[in-house]
């Protein structure tokens, strides 16, 4: 299995920048998505929505939950 690899300083405002272009254009809905798709759930806000929301939430809404991955370990949201 490939170590986790936290996201870098410059592909985090990569992605702000592009879904930031995105409303700008006029699609409000689609940069916010592109964000939560793209821009990893820090692991506390992650276990809080699990348990707050149920783990369909999550998988539903497509948040990238690579961090609480490695965190948590890849059963997480099945646990």
């Amino acid at each position: 299995m490939p170590q986790f690899q936290p996201m870098t300083l410059e592909e985090r405002f990569a992605i702000a920048e592009k879904s930031q272009a995105m409303k700008d254009a006029g699609k409000k809905t689609e940069g916010v998505m592109y964000m939560i798709q793209h821009y990893p759930m820090p692991p506390y806000l992650a276990k809080f929505a699990k348990s707050h929301h149920g783990a369909d939430f999550l998988i539903k809404n497509g948040y990238n939950l690579s961090e609480a991955e490695a965190e948590f370990g890849e059963d997480w949201l099945t646990k």
